[in-house]
């Protein structure tokens, strides 16, 4: 299948690295060892971090001048593929190539990872609001990348054109990480946080986890924290100096045996889609303690491959933290439990065979609209 791509919220070629970046780039990896031929149709970004009618319309006029560059580039070639697909589409990265493109061509349109916010029908995010219903109405399948999102979608997109595809990732160099087996978890635990160092939510998981393990501060643990950027000084300034290792930022090649060497993934995931370090923490053999934010719930199991806690629940969180201090056993119980999760449920080949069915649900529905107009 012949599939054309782009990715609104982040484009694939972006300079700055990350998890949704990552995600998008898993996506057409995922696609292609399916044997699908995708081709990323735009690098055209939508995503601003202010709205407004202004700002959107603004947004918008250019987007359908790029749709306008694409129609003739695939003219030119003679190039027309079977499938649009748009990876990331919400209020502040609406798709307006995508669904422009399918109507010009009569092609089949997919959504993965969509995503909406009721509470953006009005205000300054209005407009582009609007843009992503359009959007959602005109696909033939659209797929949240967790429940908490389907929920939502649930309002405007109807039961047959709605699905979960749940994310996924490539388990193997995290797997082989984990194949030198690990020391078996013994106090002072071995904890390891792995996130940006930016403003907002990032910022605030780390404030959260600092909270928690001040709570702690009369048990063995040690943390290990990996990640950097502008906010790096406050973030450090969180935690005891004589407690923590900061890596700083590391690259997905040496992140493995970092996942594999600790007991413990601790990141309290505020405002997190679902977290890609669950993932790959969990693929190294690593038990998770997390909030239950989002599409968390959905990739970590709570009492089988880690311990989940209400989001931003500082307390509730070092709860969790304490009883795995006080029986290591667990994170060694819970670790093989997480290895056996991501390889059964979010590998690529699962996430390949979850898009596939995507795809093909995208043209039989397409099919079966045409027909029903035509009739």
């Amino acid at each position: 299948m012949k599939i054309a791509f782009t990715a609104p919220m982040k484009p694939l070629d972006h300079p700055v690295p990350s998890g949704d970046r990552t995600m998008g780039r898993l996506i057409v990896r995922a696609l292609e060892s399916a044997g699908h031929a995708v081709r990323v149709a735009t690098d055209f970004r939508s995503w601003r971090k202010q709205g407004s009618d202004d700002i959107q319309g603004a947004v918008k006029q250019q987007a359908l001048l790029e749709a306008e560059r694409i129609a003739e580039e695939w003219q030119k070639d003679q190039y027309r593929p079977d499938l649009f697909l748009t990876y990331h589409l919400y209020h502040k990265a609406p798709d307006w190539i995508g669904p422009s493109l399918a109507n010009r061509f009569a092609l089949p349109y997919a959504i993965i990872e969509a995503s909406r916010a009721p509470k953006r029908k009005t205000g300054n995010w209005s407009f582009g609001f609007a843009a992503a219903d359009e959007a959602l109405n005109r696909a033939d399948a659209v797929a949240a990348i967790h429940n908490a999102d389907a929920e939502c979608l649930r309002a405007v997109v109807p039961p047959d054109r709605l699905d979960v595809v749940l994310p996924f990732l490539d388990a193997a160099p995290y797997q082989q990480a984990a194949v030198p087996k690990r020391r078996q978890a013994q106090t002072p635990l071995k904890l390891l946080a792995v996130g940006m160092m930016r403003e907002g939510d990032k910022t605030g998981s780390y404030e959260v986890l600092a909270k928690a393990l001040l709570l702690l501060q009369d048990l063995p643990w040690h943390l290990t924290i990996i990640g950097d950027g502008p906010n790096k000084d406050h973030v450090l300034s969180l935690f005891q100096p004589d407690r923590i290792n900061w890596m700083g930022a590391l690259s997905p090649e040496d992140l493995a045996a970092q996942y594999a060497s600790h007991d413990l993934l601790v990141w309290p995931a505020i405002r997190e889609a679902f977290g890609l370090v669950f993932l790959e923490a969990q693929a190294a053999g690593t038990a998770v303690i997390a909030g239950d934010t989002f599409g968390v719930p959905d990739i970590v199991k709570d009492g089988v491959t880690g311990l989940l806690s209400s989001e931003g629940d500082a307390e509730a969180f070092a709860e969790n933290l304490k009883r795995f201090i006080s029986t290591p056993g667990m994170a060694d119980q819970m670790g093989r439990a997480a290895s056996s999760h991501i390889e059964s449920n979010h590998t690529l080949a699962a996430g390949a065979k979850r898009l596939s069915a995507l795809a093909q649900k995208a043209i039989t529905n397409h099919r079966h609209r045409t027909e029903a107009q035509e009739a």
